[in-house]
């Protein structure tokens, strides 16, 4: 993915309103990927939960712009950061990367929000 995809003006980014998954599909702490295509273009996301909170990031390395998740692993075995499977840049929950090339960098925030239990785009 390039940074364009990583924009609010990628065609495959989903609009407000599309379902992702329930609340208790995510591990706590936990995260989910998902990923949309439109035509050739691709938009890839990630939710996280902690405990009642649920946040969306664009899932997209600040320093290579790669997803995140090449190994399907967003949360490190801890619980207590993101990491990058790519090459293991860590990241605060709140989207600050703390260690590894792309330092004090922030990842893309990707608006949601649950409503009865269930996460949706924002």
């Amino acid at each position: 993915m390039n940074t364009d995809d990583a924009n609010d003006d990628n065609p495959a980014r989903p609009p407000a309103g599309v379902r992702l998954c329930a609340v208790d599909e995510l591990k706590d702490p936990g995260a989910k990927g998902f990923h949309f295509r439109e035509d050739l273009r691709l938009f890839n996301g990630f939710v996280l939960r902690r405990g009642d909170t649920v946040t969306g990031f664009v899932d997209w390395c600040p320093h290579v712009g790669w997803p995140l998740d090449v190994y399907e692993q967003y949360v490190t075995r801890d619980g207590r950061h993101l990491l990058c499977s790519g090459h293991g840049a860590l990241f605060n929950f709140d989207g600050l990367c703390i260690a590894g090339p792309c330092e004090d960098d922030h990842l893309v925030p990707w608006p949601v929000e649950v409503r009865d239990g269930e996460v949706f785009t924002a």
